[in-house]
């Protein structure tokens, strides 16, 4: 029968035309535009990446014509919309994690707006604003994503949050900071701020607050973009809040509701995740088989030594996991009546570990070409280990998912 050649998303059943016709747009987009801008921007300090003349803008411009509304997407069937948005994240992971990271971020706020059919903050955060996600602090970094103390330990104490949104009467003030890990944090136009709340008795970190709001009021400032490892595409920087005045209609979740906003918001992050570094993921695989038919050692091409074949083949096997169980969990949490946070974190989990390990093979597999910057496996390594602590690092994910696990009748 010969070698079965399979398709752009690996053994996938045949998409219907416009799913097929959507992939092609999308991937076009990728390879054309998104990586070779994503490789410019790696090597750009991070002001020149967010600079007025940077080609980040360009790549932007380029991805809002692709017209991928979320009005649309909400009205197609959870199957449907899983697929669209599963294509959509690896197809731009597969050209540029960072860049990917950015696009989906800039949603945010859009999409928990309209996830909680808020008509006000959708009108403040249209799809083609860049939003920015604010959450991590400069002393709490795992800790926001605990607000119910699931996996505190008994000795540990919380301290003063970082940053405070002080709800009184009709109005809102915020004060402290967010730290540099924001991503789009020192080019959003809106943010989607998640902190602790007063409502006269003191910060609760427990119970916070949630706020959609435009960046450009008094009393909001940033930091300067965060130079890192990996991911140098993807812009990310403090944001600080000096008495910022709101009116209640910013608020999209009270206290009486922020876990619940909390655990919205973490399992559609996670799941997008889980779309991006599978792309990742299956671009360093197909950069190294190329290779090892090119490269010759022994005076075969490489892909003839038993070893390369063996790696490739384990490469292969756990790209197309990552995308099974990303597609599963996604269009699971699209049509279950109630979402769960722990199957998204196998995702997360699963597809950023996934990205790395595939990235290191391919990176073996090219020797010491790999290690130059002639070529962009070392780009790719850089950009999926990032992937390991972003959104919050894979140990604490992997905790907090194994006590969702905890049945308390049974105990």
């Amino acid at each position: 029968m010969g070698n079965v050649k399979l398709g752009p998303l690996g053994a996938e059943p045949e998409l219907p035309e416009m799913m097929q016709m959507f992939q092609s747009s999308v991937h076009r987009f990728a390879e054309d535009h998104l990586r070779p801008i994503g490789i410019k921007l790696d090597r750009m300090t991070p002001e020149q990446v967010i600079a007025p003349d940077s080609p980040y803008w360009e790549v932007r411009s380029k991805f809002l014509e692709l017209d991928v509304s979320l009005d649309v997407l909400a009205e197609l069937s959870p199957a449907e919309q899983t697929k669209m948005f599963c294509i959509l994240y690896e197809e731009l992971g597969w050209g540029d994690a960072g860049l990917a990271i950015s696009f989906g971020a800039a949603i945010l706020p859009a999409y928990l707006s309209m996830m909680f059919k808020n008509e006000y903050l959708r009108s403040i955060a249209p799809d083609d604003v860049i939003g920015c996600w604010a959450i991590t602090e400069p002393d709490h970094g795992s800790d926001t994503l605990d607000p119910n103390r699931m996996m505190f330990h008994p000795e540990g104490r919380y301290g003063r949050p970082s940053c405070v949104a002080t709800i009184k009467g009709d109005g809102v003030t915020v004060n402290g900071q967010k730290s540099s890990w924001v991503s789009n944090g020192t080019i959003a136009k809106v943010c989607i701020l998640y902190c602790a709340a007063d409502t006269g008795s003191g910060p609760d970190t427990r119970n916070g607050c949630v706020l959609i709001f435009p960046m450009d009021l008094k009393g909001i400032s940033r930091g300067k973009p965060l130079d890192k490892l990996g991911q140098r595409a993807l812009n990310q920087g403090e944001i600080f809040f000096d008495n910022v005045k709101l009116s209640k209609n910013n608020i999209l979740a009270g206290p009486d509701t922020y876990q619940d906003a909390l655990y919205a918001i973490h399992t559609l992050a996670n799941g997008l995740m889980g779309a991006v570094f599978t792309g990742l993921s299956r671009a360093a695989f197909e950069m190294a088989l190329d290779y090892a038919h090119e490269r010759k050692q022994g005076g075969v091409p490489i892909i003839r030594h038993q070893s390369v074949a063996q790696c490739l083949f384990h490469m292969f096997r756990k790209t197309e996991a990552a995308r099974a169980l990303t597609h599963r969990v996604v269009h699971y949490n699209l049509s279950a009546p109630n979402l769960c946070l722990h199957a998204a974190m196998t995702v997360k989990v699963t597809a950023t570990q996934t990205s790395f390990e595939v990235a290191s093979d391919a990176l073996q597999i090219f020797g010491g070409n790999g290690l130059t910057r002639e070529y962009p496996i070392e780009k790719l390594l850089r950009d999926a280990r990032a992937s390991l602590i972003e959104d919050g690092c894979n140990e604490i994910l992997s905790i907090k998912g194994g006590f969702y696990l905890i049945d308390n009748d049974r105990l």
